[in-house]
């Protein structure tokens, strides 16, 4: 009995000597001859192929667009402030939040991602994080899909969402600059799992990815009192930069939505929709860096975010 048993063994390990190595998919993945084959790696990015999009951009959103003026002025001082925290630690992707809605929020994202591009030739990234109530697209007047959420919902690849201006220069006039140099991922669909997309952590593997092409990434979140998608974006960010509203913003919403991310390293706040420009400085009592005050903005009541 033990003769055939050897027999029928030998047999057996010759045919599958004679045979080529057997191709097996195993949950996506492929398996040859036992040797587990790695997923094919994410296309790389290549900014000058980047798709490009005729945008229409709602100027009336954009002020740093301007050649001068308060808000310009006030943008630039926040801008070198953010350049500034570079000094204390390393800091590239920022997260832009506020307590709750109709702080601003989206607008001081936009514009200072605005105005990091056009001061000089860096490339700046601009991500609206908010897959529940996305807006910058509107701003930009881009296109929504694909975006964050098919990418975190694995249904699109990185270099399918990604975009840029197709027109050389956006603004017409005869120191009109080119922001070509701005690349922008839209939201994509809205969701009503956002918080579970936000979590699965595809978003610290997207920012791990683009971090070595760009200067600048801005993230446009959703606030944070009001759903938990920010906390879950927050990780993937260097540091957490916070909106509030003067004369809306009440003084409890500001200082739970700084204990949310508790986590995170947070620059400090930008006070927005300021009437008149305080003489002192505005929520030093809120603690942390007084990232800055954007004042003169939101006299018309429709320019929230």
């Amino acid at each position: 009995m033990s003769r055939i048993y050897d027999a029928l063994q030998r047999a057996e390990l010759e045919r599958i000597a004679t045979q080529e190595p057997e191709v097996i998919q195993d949950a996506g993945r492929e398996v040859v001859s036992g040797i587990e084959k790695p997923p094919a790696a994410e296309d790389a990015v290549v900014l000058d192929n980047i798709a490009r999009q005729p945008w229409k951009l709602s100027l009336s959103s954009f002020p740093t667009l301007a050649e001068r003026g308060d808000v310009v002025e006030q943008f630039r001082s926040l801008r070198s402030r953010v350049q500034q925290a570079r000094y204390e630690a390393p800091l590239k992707t920022i997260l832009i939040s506020s307590g709750m809605l109709a702080e601003g929020k989206t607008f001081v994202a936009a514009n200072l991602a605005m105005s990091l591009a056009r001061s000089s030739a860096n490339h700046i990234l601009l991500i609206d994080g908010d897959m529940r109530r996305p807006a910058i697209h509107t701003l930009l007047g881009a296109p929504n899909t694909p975006g964050l959420s098919e990418y975190l919902a694995g249904a699109a690849e990185l270099n399918d969402i990604l975009q840029r201006d197709c027109s050389p220069k956006t603004v017409e006039s005869s120191s009109s600059r080119s922001i070509t140099n701005l690349t922008f991922i839209p939201a994509g669909m809205c969701s009503d799992n956002s918080s579970e997309l936000a979590g699965n952590h595809r978003i610290e593997k997207m920012i791990g990815t683009l971090s070595p092409h760009f200067d600048w990434i801005l993230i446009d979140s959703p606030p944070v009192l009001v759903v938990t998608d920010a906390v879950e974006l927050a990780r993937a960010a260097d540091a957490v930069l916070l909106v509030a509203r003067a004369e809306y913003t009440p003084f409890d919403v500001a200082r739970q939505a700084q204990a949310a991310f508790n986590k995170s390293r947070i620059l400090g706040f930008v006070l927005n929709d300021v009437k008149d420009s305080p003489r002192i400085r505005p929520y030093y009592y809120y603690g942390g860096v007084e990232a800055g005050n954007v004042a003169s903005y939101g006299k018309d009541r429709r320019k929230r975010g």
